[in-house]
């Protein structure tokens, strides 16, 4: 296993530790979801892939419980702690916090640990909506747990961490750290909860997916917070009313049981009666999202390009006018994929900026890009390389390590 910066990561080592010796590679990459958001934690199915890009770890083994962990990216500033069962945060929106997590959760289920000093890069877009996050406290849990040679099975680590990244602030589903631990290499995987269970189906060799970043960051650590932590009190609200009006509050307690009890079409059906405004449009979204996925599921293993990119469009409408976290930029993206010739489009991540993905046939894609390239990113500014705003995904395998 190696890096394409692997260069990069030696030398900023060097320079901060000295040359590194016994040193080992995490990589953990980043995810677009295909359809199925603000599902999660509903307890309602996802369906993601791995990207090619990823969190790279290079690091080297202490005698004691302190991490030192740098970043090849001089705006991320050398972080030191010590791992155990209460490690004190940095302040909010410090990057340092997500390597704070993955230890904090590991010293409380595994007692005293050996830290590391540590290079991260990473190559994902941040505040994109692609997972960064995510994939840096992935990559910080294995490097602890490969440090102090303890083995966790991928699943139980997934759920272990989607718990421990609430130590930054957002309470998120635990999509993330699944997909990132477990993903299969050429395929999309339907995620499953309560247990947590993935099922990987192959991506049609003939279909591409376009990542298109808004430019617009979606800091999850940052204002957009509360917004993301409201929608999931309102989903919770709608739930409570809706099991209330049917009768049903005594045996039902969430999404997944509620769509096992009454389908989508007449759930949405009895919402329209039962709630009014935004709890109407978040139980709206919720329902129809979680059908949305299981048709998508559908038409990926019948390799039905235009039912796919069809739900995709319907799943970018919903989360604009019914759960309310696109923005005009997001808009523009989807608008314009689709002009060009995207069988769908749609944003993708908790929304708010971040990225959309478009899906359309391998013959299309240079023409998507390069309209894409024309029409949105010639009239922006911004900074690093258009390779980095807008890309093809490339179905990628889960998170490892290896010795150097």
């Amino acid at each position: 296993m190696e890096s394409p910066h692997l260069e990069q990561l030696e030398h900023t080592f060097a320079e901060h530790y000295g040359a590194p010796r016994g040193a080992y590679l995490v990589l953990a990459p980043g995810r677009v979801n295909l359809i199925g958001d603000h599902v999660d934690y509903n307890g309602l199915s996802v369906l993601p892939m791995a990207l090619q890009r990823h969190v790279a770890i290079l690091y080297c083994e202490r005698d004691d419980p302190t991490v030192r962990i740098v970043s090849t990216d001089p705006d991320y500033r050398l972080r030191s702690f010590e791992l155990g069962p209460s490690i004190e945060p940095y302040p909010e929106g410090d990057w340092g916090n997500y390597a704070k997590a993955a230890g904090q959760a590991l010293a409380q289920r595994h007692g005293e640990l050996r830290g590391f000093d540590a290079v991260v890069h990473s190559d994902i877009p941040v505040a994109a909506g692609l997972s960064s996050s995510s994939a840096l406290v992935v990559a910080s849990a294995l490097a602890v747990l490969h440090a102090n040679d303890i083995e966790m099975e991928k699943l139980a680590l997934a759920e272990l961490l989607a718990e421990a990244e609430h130590y930054v602030g957002t309470r998120g589903g635990g999509m993330d750290q699944a997909i990132c631990l477990a993903a299969r290499r050429g395929s999309a995987s339907r995620i499953d909860f309560n247990p947590l269970r993935l099922t990987a189906h192959p991506i049609p060799p003939d279909w591409g997916f376009i990542v298109a970043f808004s430019l617009i960051r979606a800091e999850k650590s940052g204002t957009a917070r509360e917004t993301y932590n409201l929608r999931t009190r309102e989903c919770g609200e709608a739930l409570q009313q809706m099991t209330a009006a049917l009768g049903l509050a005594d045996r039902i307690d969430s999404y997944p049981t509620l769509l096992a009890e009454l389908p989508p079409a007449q759930l949405v059906s009895r919402a329209e009666e039962a709630l009014e405004g935004t709890l109407l449009r978040r139980f709206r979204h919720v329902v129809s999202e979680a059908d949305r996925v299981h048709r998508a599921e559908r038409a990926l293993i019948d390799y039905d390009l235009k039912g796919f990119g069809h739900l995709l469009t319907e799943s970018h409408q919903s989360l604009r006018d019914d759960f309310e976290v696109s923005c005009p930029e997001l808009d523009e993206l989807v608008e314009i994929a689709l002009r060009t010739g995207a069988a769908g489009a749609r944003l993708t991540g908790a929304g708010l900026g971040g990225c959309v993905v478009a899906l359309c046939e391998e013959r299309r894609v240079n023409k998507v890009l390069k309209t894409l390239a024309k029409r949105f990113y010639a009239t922006r500014g911004f900074e690093g390389r258009l390779e980095d705003q807008v890309f093809l995904a490339e179905p990628s395998a889960g998170a490892s390590v290896a010795a150097l």
